[in-house]
Parts: structure tokens; C-alpha cells; sequence
């Protein structure tokens, strides 16, 4: 048997280009590097980006745009959660509108999209669901007039029913959520999507669609993302049944 097999092709419509991006460092990402407590704590409620999270999209949002990648993508997806979508908004978002003195003000986030990809709220690729107050949304209400550019008519609930108390989602069921996601992806029209999101939500997903590939590849796939780090895959529908195989940038 040949040790190295023959490279393989498939249909270009058979295929999509993801850039998966974890949201840029949040304020409870600082305090959970202190005391893993503090994400327990009702002041990181939905928490927005800290200073240093600010910087990140400034450099991510530079990257995009000198790689030409702004220009290929068809569709922006973000998490409904405030770091994910401050973090959308000014990566992907029009010109000159990010204002480094207000950095922390989580206000700074209804930048115009003209030219730009339109950016889309989905619940199936939140964080981790339950406990946590930072991993706990806004209304649906509040969120639209706080990311005006951002479509939230993909959520049906104004108020967040997802979100309990008293349980924290299991990695199966990210697992399992994340694969929903991916499904949902094949219904869209796009071909190149971005989708802002969060560390679990990703690791979990990427190591469910991983499995077929070498271990070597797999590794790396699963490495645990940074903060505003954006990594390019394409994801596969070969008779129905979803492969992802890693692209270098």
C-alpha cells in the first residue's frame, strides 16, 4: 500500500471558506486570569472588551484588510454575545470609525456597513451556555440599538431562555451545538463566511469535525485559539457527510 496517498479533490460548490475568529480579550478574561471565581461574578454580565481587546481588533482588523480577505467574504456570523459583536463590528466593519479613546465603552459599536459584509447574530455559536453571568446575553432589544448594522432576525427570543441559572452546557452538547451550526452553514447561499464566536464553542466544534483528519492536523485544528486570533478552514459536504481539512494562510 502506498504511504502516501494521493491528494484528493472536490467541487468547488461542494465547499466553503470559514475564517474562525475567537472574540478579542473581554473584561472577564482578565479577571478569570486572576481568580477563575470572578467569572462568577454579576459585574462580567454579558462582558465587553477590555483595552487590550480593543487593540486586538485594531490589529486583526488591519490584518483583513491587507490580506484582502474583507474583500472575499460574502457573510459575517457573531455570536450575540457584547465581546463577540464589538469584536465583528470593528474587524469588519467600515472605515474609520473605531475611536481607541473610547475603547471601553461598549457603545462604540454601531459602526456603518457600507461596503462591507453583512453581519448576522446566531445563537448556535454562543459560549458555553449556564452560570456564568459573562456568557449570559443582553435582550434582543437592548443589542439592536447598541450594533444597529448587526441583523438579529435570526433570534426568536428577545429575552435569553437559553441561558440557566443552575446549569452549565456539557461538552457534548457544545459538541453537539456546534455541529447544528455547521448544518445550519450548508443552508446558506455564501461561500467565504466569517464567524466571530468563543474558545469552548470552537474547541469542542473543531474537535467533533476533526476526527477523519491526521492526528498532526487534528492537533492543530484543536489548539486552543488566542484572543482575536483568526484561523482560515474549508469545510467540506462530501455526500452529505461534512469534512473540514485545515487551509494555511
Amino acid at each position: 500500500m502506498d504511504a502516501n496517498p494521493a491528494p484528493f479533490l472536490y467541487p468547488l460548490e461542494h465547499s466553503k471558506i470559514l475564517h474562525l475568529v475567537r472574540h478579542a480579550q473581554g473584561t472577564h478574561n482578565v479577571a478569570g486570569e486572576k481568580d477563575h471565581n470572578a467569572l462568577s461574578s454579576p459585574e462580567y454580565f454579558d462582558a465587553h472588551l477590555s483595552p487590550l481587546g480593543w487593540q486586538q481588533v485594531g490589529n486583526l482588523r488591519k490584518q483583513v484588510h491587507a490580506s484582502g480577505q474583507l474583500r472575499r467574504i460574502d457573510l459575517v456570523i457573531t455570536s450575540p454575545l457584547c465581546r463577540a459583536m464589538q469584536t465583528a463590528t470593528q474587524v469588519f466593519g467600515s472605515e474609520g470609525q473605531i475611536n481607541e479613546s473610547e475603547g471601553a465603552n461598549i457603545d462604540n459599536s454601531g459602526i456603518s456597513s457600507l461596503k462591507c459584509p453583512p453581519i448576522v447574530a446566531a445563537e448556535l455559536c454562543r459560549e458555553r451556555l449556564g452560570v456564568h453571568p459573562c456568557d449570559k446575553r443582553r435582550t434582543i432589544s437592548e443589542n439592536r440599538s447598541r450594533f444597529p448594522t448587526i441583523d438579529f432576525s435570526l433570534i426568536e427570543s428577545d429575552e435569553d431562555i437559553l441561558w440557566k441559572t443552575d446549569a452549565r452546557e456539557t461538552d457534548e452538547e457544545i459538541a453537539a451545538r456546534g455541529l447544528e451550526f455547521m448544518r445550519w452553514l450548508w443552508t446558506r447561499p455564501e461561500k467565504e463566511i466569517a464567524i466571530v464566536t468563543h474558545h469552548r464553542f470552537l474547541q469542542h466544534t473543531l474537535n467533533a469535525l476533526s476526527n477523519d483528519c491526521h492526528p498532526s492536523v487534528k492537533n492543530k485544528m484543536c489548539k486552543k485559539f488566542g484572543n482575536c486570533e483568526l484561523r482560515s478552514m474549508i469545510i467540506v459536504d462530501k455526500e452529505k457527510v461534512s469534512m473540514v481539512c485545515f487551509e494555511d494562510n
